[in-house]
């Protein structure tokens, strides 16, 4: 599946981040939606209008972090086949295991990976998920 034709939903409580992100998939032929928060990424999710081949989750965030989004996703069986990253400066052993214990498709830590390396991760593991 070409870039161009590949949904993804950022979520991510640093405008600053968002914006730059949303920029860089956009130029890479992403079609990006984002989210500053996890209530807000549910509420796109949950209408049903918007289902994002990829999501890209950060872990700390205000009100629904990126862990209880994922915790609320999988309990209502929400976007099955959606690629499932976190995007995070979270790199804890225990944050890392938890995510993986709920089938999360890759882990990225921001602060280790420039975003063109991100992009190219985020290919990668959606195209390992879709084979």
């Amino acid at each position: 599946m070409a870039e161009q034709n590949l949904k993804i939903l950022i979520v991510d409580d640093d405008a600053f981040l968002l914006n730059m992100y949303a920029m860089k998939f956009s130029k890479n032929g992403f079609a990006v939606e984002s989210a500053q928060n996890g209530v807000d990424a549910l509420k796109k999710i949950k209408d049903g209008t918007y289902v994002p081949d990829i999501l890209l989750l950060d872990v700390i965030m205000p009100g629904l972090d990126g862990i209880e989004l994922l915790t609320e996703i999988r309990k209502e069986k929400l976007v099955p086949q959606s690629t499932i990253i976190m995007l995070t400066n979270q790199s804890d052993t225990h944050d890392i295991e938890k995510a993986k214990a709920m089938s999360v498709n890759g882990y990225i830590i921001k602060a280790t990976t420039i975003p063109s390396e991100v992009i190219t991760q985020v290919k990668l593991i959606h195209s390992e998920a879709h084979k």
